[in-house]
């Protein structure tokens, strides 16, 4: 009988404070290991390997020279991504890469072709991927208490106040600029929700007096019709910030709110089959809101209201469709409330690292593959072109990844 299959050795590459952050959310992790740390300031290696009981290195190729290191988990700056990924798929180990994936499409492109190449399990941090909130939306989908979203909305007011006027994230040339830097994490999450892959995009860049660009927007179709808005601007305090993501879905909407989700609220009209289907999610709270690798606290909670006959007998009508749909329902999903913010964070890291371990072992597709990292680049990379030019982009269709981990 074969025993489990050992720990996967990983090596970190970019000792920052969101490396520690990292490192922190995989801590006892089954199935990984951290097996050496790298950055070129010896200071910050040392500190973060003397904290983790592993060696100090300097590079990627000290990383990369070691036995024990089968995958890398890249936590540089957005400009470095591309080269570093490529060079550690070509050199057979596995990655896990901080998103974005690259700072342009082609770039990505070619990190997915490298990944397919050799065979070897790529997973990028699109952390929404493993939010129980967007995973409860997209299974009350499938099971059709909520139709396909027609309209996806997030707007995001953020803070810059630790970003200061010479942080990289400013500078286009290391960051990408704000639709690859920041925006990439909800073009992924408007594909995953709207179960699509986008057309084209339309944009607008606005600066600061005398600034750099800090708040832009894109409108972004979606076969079918659907469009997707986003809007991001980064001149809030920390206090301040505000972020709301609106999906339509004809009979019902859902507003989900933080850029790190922690309470969804669904209003739907519904028939009373539905209706009894609804209430009964509560009692389904765990499996609903249940990520392979994510820890629940245990103060989860899903609550349902129905208002029967809150409306009209007679059918409705929208965009053709006619249904009959009396009662009213609302429901929460709630993870703990906003104190809970920093661990459902942590945890939604943990998981992604959980599918990197899982797909390897497995030789499954992680859910944060390559195939995502390349499209959410390639609508941010055409977003900042039609804000620059002022006319419509066609985003580029996704990479043939035949012959890619299953």
């Amino acid at each position: 009988m074969s025993g489990a299959p050992p720990p996967l050795g990983i090596g970190l590459l970019g000792c920052g404070s969101f490396a520690e952050f990292v490192l922190d959310a995989a801590a006892g992790l089954p199935g990984l290991r951290l097996t050496a740390v790298a950055d070129p300031s010896r200071e910050r290696a040392g500190r973060l390997g003397a904290r983790h009981g592993v060696p100090a290195l300097a590079c990627l190729d000290d990383l990369l020279e070691r036995d024990d290191v089968s995958a890398v988990l890249i936590a540089t700056p957005p400009a470095t991504h591309a080269a570093t990924a490529r060079t550690a798929l070509r050199a057979g180990r596995h990655v896990f890469v901080e998103k974005p994936l690259a700072t342009t499409a082609e770039d990505a492109a070619g990190v997915a072709e490298e990944a397919r190449r050799g065979g070897r399990v790529l997973v990028v941090d699109h952390v929404l991927r493993y939010n129980p909130l967007l995973r409860a939306v997209q299974r009350l989908t499938g099971r059709g208490l909520l139709a396909p979203a027609r309209r996806f909305l997030f707007e995001n007011d953020a803070a810059d106040e630790d970003l200061d006027p010479g942080h990289w994230f400013w500078d286009p040339a290391r960051s990408g600029g704000i639709f690859v830097e920041h925006g990439v994490h909800f073009f992924d999450a408007a594909r995953a929700l709207l179960g699509s892959d986008p057309l084209s995009v339309r944009a607008t860049a606005l600066s600061r007096p005398g600034g750099p660009v800090d708040t832009v927007s894109a409108d972004v179709v979606h076969p079918g019709g659907v469009l997707a808005s986003h809007l991001h601007s980064f001149t809030h305090a920390h206090r301040a910030e505000r972020q709301l993501m609106r999906l339509d879905h004809g009979f019902a909407e859902t507003r989900i709110s933080g850029w790190i989700p922690v309470r969804a609220q669904i209003s739907a009209w519904t028939d009373e089959a539905d209706a009894l289907r609804w209430e009964q999610l509560p009692q389904e709270a765990s499996g609903l809101l249940s990520v392979d690798g994510f820890r629940p606290h245990g103060e989860e909670r899903i609550t349902v209201h129905v208002a029967r006959n809150a409306g009209p007998a007679a059918p409705a009508r929208g965009r053709s469709e006619e249904r009959t749909v009396p009662h009213h329902v609302r429901a929460v999903l709630d993870l703990g409330g906003e104190a809970r913010k920093p661990y459902v964070y942590r945890q939604s890291v943990r998981a992604a690292l959980a599918d990197l371990v899982r797909a390897v072992d497995e030789g499954t597709r992680p859910v944060a593959d390559e195939v995502g990292g390349v499209h959410a680049v390639a609508v941010a990379e055409a977003a900042t072109i039609a804000a620059r030019t002022g006319t419509e982009q066609a985003v580029p269709a996704g990479p043939d990844l035949t012959g890619a981990p299953a």
